[in-house]
């Protein structure tokens, strides 16, 4: 089965600059319904409007993590299977489980090119 690059995408970054490069990213993988959000709460506003088919949530954001989002965004039961993509700076091995244990899809470390982001997208995705 193909990836549906007509799903509704949301990526979640506190820094503009971000949103912009994973969103360019994901033009150029073929996925066109991409929204934003500049943190957790604003998100999870987002959610009650619109069903999403892949989230990638920076980590570390003011007021809401990235990781208070993830567990708010599993409590929903329509939302408990949505791939959920975890972007950090941190590499650290307790950041990686305390995701894991909250029931995110995969992890990405920042910096990260268009390759990476693909090799992810396609292990919580399937092939596209």
């Amino acid at each position: 089965m193909s990836v549906d690059k007509n799903m509704n995408v949301l990526i979640v970054d506190d820094y503009k600059t971000m949103l912009r490069i994973i969103g360019n990213l994901l033009k150029q993988l073929g996925f066109n319904n991409v929204d934003e959000a500049t943190d957790g709460s604003m998100a999870l506003e987002m959610f009650k409007n619109k069903t999403y088919g892949l989230v990638i949530s920076d980590w570390n954001m003011e007021p809401m993590s990235g990781l208070d989002l993830l567990k708010q965004v599993r409590v929903l039961p329509a939302n408990a299977n949505v791939p959920f993509v975890m972007v950090t700076a941190e590499s650290k091995t307790e950041n990686v489980i305390a995701a894991k244990q909250a029931g995110v899809s995969n992890y990405i470390v920042k910096p990260f090119n268009a390759e990476t982001l693909k090799t992810k997208l396609t292990s919580v995705l399937g092939e596209f």
